[in-house]
């Protein structure tokens, strides 16, 4: 493609596009937003994007539904000015937990969302470690759920950890746990979740041996921390030499910082999809960035070029590593 390469960013991760702004050598496009006395959002776009390949950069991340209408005014406003495609970098997926009706009577949330996106004229979503892979089905357009397992892997392998356990904290993050252990060639454990009542869980079992082993939760998003607590304790109790977090989206609602703190874990892995402030930045918590990967999906996305040469190389450079 020969259109110009826009980058736009809301309020919810401005440090992140401007990360990927620096990669890309580019600068963000200004934008104009502020909200009247009731609430309302406000945005204007301060210069021309006519015929460019706009790229939104905003995780609709807590607070959730303000992001969210930030969003989509965005992009009804860049809509209007004739661009050539809008594709929305939503880091953070909103709503992503509310995938099904578990129960009578409830909506499916992310189904609604991507069609207010599709509205809204949204191209093509791009979107990391979506809580489940099947919400891609929920859209029309083409949408993109970005691997971040590579990166995980480098990771880790830097910090020469010794005999490690990837453990699933439920049947759900099982995938997840398999793809990392397959890399680095590592076995897995499943913690045995379950949920009595609606927002109450309890993990009961491991199966699969920790016992002397190097244990790493693996998970998509850490809310309360509740259950990735209660689950490090029970795999301490089990025998584990140390228990580690690695989730990609620190959401960390109240009293989750309180939890870690006083918690059997040792560090917590998360990304940058979501903004932290400061006030959540513990020592315990090690933020892995996703600027430089993001920045070169963009540009491959740009140019209409294939991901797989850029995963092949971080995965021949974990080969090096094991």
């Amino acid at each position: 493609m020969q259109e110009e390469i826009k980058l736009i960013s809301g309020t919810a991760n401005k440090s992140l596009a401007l990360e990927v702004a620096k990669h890309l050598k580019k600068e963000l496009t200004p934008i104009e937003m502020h909200r009247f006395n009731d609430g309302e959002i406000y945005a204007r776009i301060l210069e021309s994007v006519r015929g460019c390949d706009v790229f939104v950069i905003q995780p609709t991340s807590p607070d959730v539904n303000s992001n969210l209408m930030e969003l989509l005014i965005m992009v009804d406003a860049l809509k209007r000015c004739s661009p050539a495609r809008i594709t929305a970098v939503i880091p953070y997926f909103g709503y992503a937990r509310q995938d099904r009706k578990a129960r009578p009577r409830e909506p499916i949330s992310a189904k609604l969302v991507a069609k207010m996106l599709e509205t809204a004229g949204v191209d093509i979503v791009m979107a990391f470690d979506l809580h489940v892979p099947q919400l891609q089905g929920f859209f029309d357009i083409p949408s993109d759920n970005l691997d971040l397992i590579p990166l995980y892997a480098e990771h880790i392998l830097k910090k020469k950890l010794k005999d490690i356990v990837f453990v699933s904290p439920d049947v759900g993050g099982l995938t997840r746990a398999r793809a990392l252990a397959n890399v680095i060639h590592a076995p897995i454990a499943i913690i045995d979740k379950r949920r009595p009542r609606q927002g109450v869980t309890k993990v009961e079992h491991v199966i699969g041996n920790v016992k002397d082993k190097t244990a790493i939760l693996a998970d998509d998003i850490i809310d309360t921390a509740g259950t990735i607590t209660a689950a490090a304790s029970l795999i301490k109790k089990h025998g584990a030499k140390e228990v580690y977090v690695l989730a990609t989206h620190p959401v960390l609602s109240e009293p989750a910082i309180e939890r870690l703190e006083n918690s059997v874990i040792k560090e917590i892995f998360v990304t940058n999809t979501i903004e932290l402030p400061e006030e959540k930045k513990i020592k315990k918590i090690n933020v892995i960035s996703i600027g430089s990967l993001l920045a070169e999906t963009i540009k491959r996305q740009h140019e209409g070029t294939s991901m797989g040469i850029v995963y092949e190389k971080l995965h021949e450079k974990i080969r090096k590593m094991v």
